[in-house]
């Protein structure tokens, strides 16, 4: 399992896992991607380079995944895939491929990414490098979980 989407009383919640740190956080860009445009397949037309800094691996996720929201809100840019990533020192730059989002249909508008909820989680042995450790609900190690805020009946065309 890549990722997957839990049940919530008002928002969107996701689940990603991966086997480092930089697939969960890979992994975490496209569960969002999904709960943006579905499982439209997004045509690889143009490449951005992004670099986000956070204070530790939560505020870094959701450094990352804000990014995706402000290149679609913003630049009008639609991600389909993360080419290349790599996370050091609390710092993150991707290489990422993705179109136009006004050519595209989406089910849902995603609102904002939330700390609610939002951990990552891992075991020393899972993940090389890493130490930290946070509680959280769900025992799953390699966990990267948050929340998106979202209107499930919007259906939005950007232009």
């Amino acid at each position: 399992m890549k990722y997957k989407f839990l049940p919530h009383t008002a928002d969107m919640k996701i689940q990603a896992q991966g086997r480092t740190l930089e697939e969960a956080f890979e992994n975490s860009a496209l569960a969002l991607k999904e709960a943006i445009a579905g499982k439209i397949k997004i045509k690889p037309a143009i490449e951005k380079k992004i670099k986000v800094k956070g204070r530790d691996n939560e505020a870094l996720l959701y450094k990352f995944l804000e990014e995706f929201l402000y290149l679609l809100d913003a630049k009008g840019f639609l991600v389909g895939k993360i080419k290349k990533i790599k996370i050091k020192n609390n710092e993150l730059e991707a290489v990422i491929v993705g179109d136009k989002a006004s050519n595209y249909k989406f089910t849902n508008e995603v609102k904002a990414v939330t700390y609610n909820e939002m951990f990552v989680k891992h075991q020393k042995s899972k993940i090389s490098g890493a130490t930290k450790s946070k509680t959280a609900p769900y025992e799953n190690p390699k966990d990267f979980q948050f929340l998106a805020s979202h209107e499930a009946s919007d259906t939005r065309r950007m232009g």
